[in-house]
């Protein structure tokens, strides 16, 4: 299974984050993922940070593929100019979106104190399942960022699923899922590549040697 991880669609209606404008798509780019997908039961689809976009642009067009994906908003930002609010949660819900967080802000969860901690894995998906009115067991750490004490405290704190950004297959059940960034110069070529099957093998164990080492260094 491929999980593909999407940011921002369209033009923005706020200043981006440093960086940000890598993971920011148009509307065409998002069609053709969406096309390229539809129909498949290997490929997850999941947007990050809790853009407008996700709810403007993003939800009509996964309805009329009768697609499914799962969103993680930040709670800090629910409401503010270019991100969704609590109207916009429940829509997603209403439409069989799921609902995961991505925390309180943009924050590298390897490097919180002990404050933050409690802000960013247990008050952020607390607010986001009242919002919402479902559940949120489900965590993307922002960055991709993590390490043996993140995923412990992601343990404790009642997380079903941790989606990763270090690309390559997933496994159905697994715990920890890898996904695949989708970056602002995708094009027919990169969609072929990460979808196909050709080399999915090779993708596979690449990955999983790169999770292993990363992992060790803690």
């Amino acid at each position: 299974m491929v999980i593909l991880a999407i940011g921002g669609v369209g033009r923005p209606v706020r200043a981006l984050d440093p960086g940000e404008n890598e993971s920011w798509v148009t509307v065409e780019q998002l069609e053709r993922v969406l096309d390229s997908v539809a129909g498949r039961e290997d490929v997850r689809l999941t947007f990050d940070d809790g853009n407008s976009s996700d709810v403007d642009i993003a939800l009509p067009r996964l309805v009329e593929r009768d697609l499914t994906a799962e969103f993680f908003p930040l709670a800090g930002r629910i409401g503010q100019r270019g991100f969704i609010d609590a109207a916009g949660l429940r829509r997603l819900v209403a439409a069989g979106m799921s609902i995961g967080s991505h925390g309180w802000e943009h924050r590298d969860w390897r490097r919180l104190d002990g404050r933050h901690v409690r802000r960013e894995l247990e008050v952020a998906p607390k607010l986001l399942a009242e919002l919402s009115g479902e559940p949120v067991r489900s965590y993307a750490p922002p960055f991709g960022a993590y390490d043996r004490r993140v995923l412990s405290r992601l343990r404790r704190s009642g997380a079903t699923r941790v989606y990763t950004t270090e690309g390559g297959a997933a496994s159905l059940d697994g715990w920890l899922q890898p996904r695949t960034e989708v970056r602002h110069d995708l094009d027919q070529a990169w969609i072929d590549g990460v979808l196909g099957e050709g080399d999915a093998l090779y993708r596979r164990a690449g990955r999983f040697m790169a999770r292993v080492a990363r992992l060790a260094q803690f």
